[in-house]
């Protein structure tokens, strides 16, 4: 592999980035023209665009209508802490855990909110931890996709259909680009700036029927934010669910999801979506396969994540370095990278074993999937041969 030549073939769209991710292919800053800008959002034609975003947010994903979705501030971890901080105390938590975001909840819970019957699931990153030993007559805290680790849930069969507890989902790398089970899910959030390349900003909360009466009939032991509220008087404020943000949105950020949503209903809604996703895991899969460098973090194929996929290098010269050297190869590849203009922002999560991160999700052409991977090839070569002496 040593002096590979760069490469014939460029992405045309080098943007791998795990958040905030690519634009929808053939976006311009054409797409925010219709954005009612110096105008307050909320004065009608505000609300009309927030409620589009609703609407159309629940159509392509096919959340039931009796579901709650709401636009709320400090993008998905502004929307989990509100569920959190909200909802948790009523009875014991399961709190999962196998990567950095699900540790940080974890935190929040055993440190913040002091709760005293809480139980910690948890799994290195690369792995899932035994789902059967979750509790969801608890209430159960978890990521769908590990952002960090590039590991997903398979599906939602170990949440009980009659639990009684609430499930609280994380889902924001994997809402648009996997199934999920409505009916499994209580408390879903997520963030625009992730599957369908929106703006920052803003976060993504819906609720189940079963979610509402929980705000409604209890009420933590703890003071509430403003921010975090979502009751009034005992009662659902309803208005969050129907375009009446608690805090001012950015209607140049709601005018770009709208574009993105319009965009997802173009190609065909979820269905599509999720097939791009996967094909672009399916490219990385194959190139794996003939790879005799890299290796999936997720070693087990069933768990592995179609938009955050994550790799280590399985060369031995890479195991023989030091830790220090093995950081340092990894983020000389994603330098060269850089460098060469082929992918930007594709080094692993600085918690995550060294390696790399690219972005799978549903607005990444497999093409360019296709063409980064010789890439890779290319810089890995040059690495090797720049840190092989210090194994000699």
């Amino acid at each position: 592999m040593t002096n590979l030549p760069r490469p014939a073939v460029r992405p045309a769209n080098p943007n791998f980035s795990s958040g905030p991710c690519a634009k929808r292919p053939g976006w311009t800053v054409e797409a925010l023209k219709g954005a009612p800008v110096g105008r307050s959002h909320r004065a009608k034609i505000g609300k009309v665009k927030l409620e589009e975003v609703i609407d159309r947010t629940r159509a392509v994903l096919g959340i039931p209508a009796d579901y709650r979705i709401g636009i709320v501030p400090a993008s998905d971890t502004g929307a989990v802490e509100m569920a959190l901080w909200s909802l948790l105390g009523a009875c014991g938590v399961d709190a999962l855990a196998w990567e950095s975001f699900g540790e940080g909840w974890v935190t929040d819970i055993v440190k913040q909110l002091k709760l005293p019957d809480v139980r910690a699931v948890t799994a290195p990153y690369g792995e899932l931890p035994d789902l059967s030993q979750v509790d969801t007559d608890r209430d159960v805290v978890f990521t769908w996709n590990g952002t960090t680790a590039g590991v997903r849930v398979p599906n939602g069969d170990w949440i009980k259909a009659g639990r009684k507890g609430l499930t609280i989902c994380d889902a924001t790398s994997a809402v648009f680009a996997m199934d999920m089970p409505w009916d499994k899910l209580d408390v879903v959030t997520w963030s625009w700036q992730k599957v369908l390349g929106g703006e920052g900003a803003h976060g993504m909360l819906v609720l189940s029927p079963r979610a509402v009466e929980r705000l409604e009939t209890y009420k933590p032991a703890w003071p509430l934010p403003k921010i975090f509220r979502l009751t009034k008087g005992g009662k659902l404020i309803d208005g969050i669910f129907k375009g009446d943000t608690i805090n001012t949105p950015s209607m140049i950020a709601v005018e770009d999801q709208i574009d993105a949503l319009r965009w997802a209903e173009s190609i065909g809604g979820l269905k599509a979506l999720i097939g791009r996703s996967e094909a672009n895991l399916a490219a990385i899969t194959r190139w794996v396969g003939k790879s005799d460098w890299a290796a999936f973090l997720a070693k087990d194929a069933k768990v592995r994540s179609c938009t955050s996929v994550c790799l280590i290098v399985s060369d031995p010269f890479f195991a023989a370095l030091s830790a220090e050297d093995q950081a340092a190869a990894a983020k000389k590849i994603v330098s060269l990278l850089d460098k060469e203009g082929v992918a930007y922002d594709i080094g692993a999560y600085r918690d995550a074993p060294a390696g790399l991160r690219i972005w799978g999700g549903a607005t990444v052409e497999t093409s360019d999937i296709e063409a980064l991977l010789p890439w890779l090839d290319w810089a890995f070569a040059q690495v090797k041969a720049e840190f092989a002496p210090k194994v000699l």
